[in-house]
């Protein structure tokens, strides 16, 4: 293995690297017309076909590292037989990775493929032809045990993030996936780190890679500013909300998907606008809520550490770590989220009293040195924007943790349902639930137990004054009437038990059913 490493870019253009003119047209209409430093160290390797083994901060620019050489060399693909495939460990890393790669050109067919949505668009994807495939590894494999995708006709793979795919268990699917490609093929790794399972990885899986490090110039970015505060843990929230009045928009990562849950909701309450983002949501509740992030609708956005590696959002004024995070990896990427593309950035981290040593050796690890204090929002003010316009508190993380997964209870059409749930225009249901106009359908139960009809009709109507009921043909008081007052028995006439008073009483022997005029027999 050849190693290189690069401290600072070279004053280099896409062009001098070797790059197609139809990709840095693309390029310079996005605005982006010098390469990064883990760019212009790895593009021209990638574009004369070797293997590449990247490592470098987040946020320094590595999905158009290997995105570029990728839509430059890609050939077209069969039906179900991609040429190109890009493993990523998350949902939204994989959709954010497509979105990248689709824009620098038209040419090329892109396609992601992840779980916790339906098959159906992917399967149409896969069946019309994709030239370069985003995948995670476990809807990859349900898809390639189906028969809807074979990866025979792959030739350049791309692992990104790969010690995350390690962390979360992904690399015996990974070796599997990589087995089924041609042995021929250009593999590309891009990680954070370069050791363990990784490295295992690189050994086995590439031939003759060149390897390079990059570190980011501190005199070039401006570094994020880390603080340590010990606070106890039932003051956590209050802090964290009166911090985020200050300085947003944030993230604020949690330990477990509850947590989250939970956290985002008291500072809803606190008013603070959240939405809350793990792996427990579906794929259109986390999209909805990057959605408002990114657009500037919530302040914070409560996370997991599923959001550590795949959101990449470049306005992020601060990172909380409400609960600490595991190891010194883990905060080395959670914290990463902020300062990114050059500009400056906050981290904040809770401590509870007794956490003091865990946190002093998770910065000797991280390779920072910052006193642990008390709180003080003093010193984190010149990170706040005081012009920015602070939205209103949402309701929707809420709303969908309580709407139901199944079907709809709207009928659709404005016909009666089966469960005599609300109609679509009003009209009366079966099982006498309110209508959309707010009336009642059908027949209900009155609170005395007898049956009313509809509301305006002529037996209510009468039944309300005290007058006879004009459907009773005698004129006289109701047969539910004739028992004496106060009785507990049975009716004097030898009726029904009172348990059966609210029943509607059998119609005589040829009358008919009630409103209907019995017809006269014909005569002999």
């Amino acid at each position: 293995m050849s190693d290189t490493t690069v401290s600072t870019p070279a004053p280099v253009t896409f062009h001098d690297l070797g790059v197609p003119d139809v990709v840095c047209e693309a390029l310079e209409a996005r605005g982006v017309t010098q390469p990064f430093a883990i760019q212009a160290a790895t593009i021209a390797d990638a574009l004369a076909g070797r293997d590449v083994c990247g490592a470098a901060p987040t946020g320094s620019g590595k999905t158009l590292a290997f995105g570029v050489p990728l839509v430059s060399m890609t050939e077209r693909g069969r039906p179900h037989h991609p040429r190109a495939l890009v493993l990523a460990p998350t949902r939204e890393l994989a959709d954010q990775i497509s979105e990248e790669l689709s824009t620098l050109s038209r040419r090329t067919r892109v396609a992601p493929v992840y779980g916790g949505v339906g098959y159906g668009a992917q399967v149409k994807a896969l069946k019309a032809g994709v030239d370069i495939l985003v995948a995670c590894p476990g809807r990859l494999e349900d898809l390639i045990a189906q028969g809807r995708v074979r990866l025979s006709e792959v030739e350049r793979v791309v692992l990104d993030e790969a010690d995350r795919m390690a962390d979360m268990g992904f690399m015996p699917a990974v070796r599997r996936i990589l087995d089924l490609t041609t042995s021929r093929r250009q593999t590309v790794l891009f990680s954070a780190t370069l050791d363990g399972d990784v490295a295992r990885l690189i050994e086995e899986y590439q031939s003759d890679p060149v390897r390079h490090e990059v570190a980011i110039d501190t005199t070039d970015v401006v570094p994020a500013q880390h603080v340590f505060w010990t606070v106890p843990r039932t003051e956590r929230t209050a802090l964290v909300a009166r911090t985020l009045q200050t300085v947003w928009p944030a993230i604020v990562f949690c330990r477990t998907r509850h947590g989250a849950d939970r956290l985002a909701r008291q500072l809803s309450n606190a008013g603070v606008s959240t939405v809350a983002i793990h792996g427990g949501r579906s794929q259109q509740q986390r999209t909805r809520a990057l959605d408002d992030f990114v657009s500037g609708k919530v302040q914070a956005m409560i996370a997991t550490d599923v959001a550590a590696r795949g959101i990449h959002v470049d306005d992020v004024a601060t990172v909380v770590h409400f609960d600490v995070p595991e190891d010194h990896k883990a905060y080395i990427h959670r914290s990463g989220r902020t300062a990114r593309a050059g500009r400056g950035g906050l981290v904040i981290s809770l401590i509870e009293p007794n956490g003091t040593r865990a946190a002093r050796r998770m910065q000797r690890e991280v390779g920072i040195e910052v006193e642990i204090t008390a709180p003080d929002h003093g010193a984190i003010e010149s990170h706040g924007e005081p012009s920015r316009v602070i939205p209103r508190p949402v309701e929707r993380a809420r709303a969908e943790q309580q709407a139901p997964s199944g079907r709809s209870e709207r009928s659709g059409q404005g016909k009666p349902n089966r469960g005599g749930k609300q109609n679509g225009n009003g009209r009366p249901n079966r099982n006498g639930k309110q209508n959309g106009y707010g009336t009642s359908g059908g027949h209900s139960r009155s609170s005395d137990g007898r049956q009313e009809g509809n509301d305006g009709s002529r037996r209510s109507k009468a039944r309300a004054s005290g007058r006879p009921d004009p459907r009773d043909r005698t004129g006289g008081p109701r047969r539910d009437d004739r028992r004496p007052a106060g009785s507990g028995g049975p009716k004097a006439t030898g009726g029904r038990p009172s348990s059966h008073r609210g029943q509607r009483p059998k119609p005589r022997a040829g009358a008919g059913r009630p409103g209907q005029q019995r017809r006269s027999r014909p005569a002999r």
